[in-house]
């Protein structure tokens, strides 16, 4: 018989932790193993069951769900994490997904997406929704930062002095500076380092 896709809930609505249980109650291949109604819970729960997929929400009581996918890919790297929220675009989705999440799709999938995205999960893909990708999108274009920002931000990000960025993008050192405190001014920060981490956290740039 073929090994069932072992899955941990971790949602505080009940309601939600029960129509996801009801959905994968129908499918042959997985199982629900254990329900959390909070982060603690459910990175305690990662611990004891191992379960190979955990469909964590975002905002949850005592640990985020960004935290608790911190914690339960630092202790177990080999699990997979579907984040499932109402909350796609929060600045901690952005963050759940670099502390290792392999997945994050809304809360208002159908059932066949949710298990859809389960799937792919559990066999190691990645599953960003259109919805969530283009809330990204919005949230770059909501800075009003231009092209060559994004490209000097990246660069930054990557520890690229002022004279190496001005090298990679054939502009002077000036234009590079000018670029920066345009970015600082947008982004609501006074230093490089600001404002690389504020574009990490919401997703203005990829790690």
């Amino acid at each position: 018989m073929e090994r069932k896709i072992r899955i941990l809930l971790a949602d505080d609505h009940v309601i939600v932790r029960m129509g996801v249980a009801a959905a994968i109650s129908f499918e042959q291949d997985m199982a629900v193993v254990g329900e959390a109604a909070d982060g603690e819970a459910a990175v305690r729960l990662a611990d004891e069951l191992r379960p190979d997929v955990v469909v964590m929400d975002l905002m949850m009581p005592r640990l985020s769900g960004t935290e608790a996918t911190s914690a339960i890919m630092k202790a177990h790297p080999e699990m997979r994490i579907l984040i499932l929220t109402s909350f796609i675009a929060s600045s901690d989705l952005g963050s759940a997904i670099r502390a290792g999440a392999r997945g994050a799709i809304p809360k208002t999938s159908s059932q066949e997406e949710i298990i859809a995205a389960i799937r792919k999960v559990a066999a190691g893909q990645k599953v960003i929704s259109k919805a969530i990708e283009r809330d990204i999108a919005l949230n770059r274009l909501a800075y009003d930062l231009t092209a060559r920002q994004i490209e000097v931000l990246t660069l930054a990000a990557r520890g690229f002095t002022t004279q190496d960025i001005a090298n990679i993008l054939e502009i002077s050192p000036n234009s590079v500076k000018d670029h920066l405190k345009l970015i600082f001014l947008r982004l609501g920060v006074s230093s490089r380092s600001e404002a690389v981490a504020t574009a990490l956290r919401d997703g203005l740039i990829k790690p």
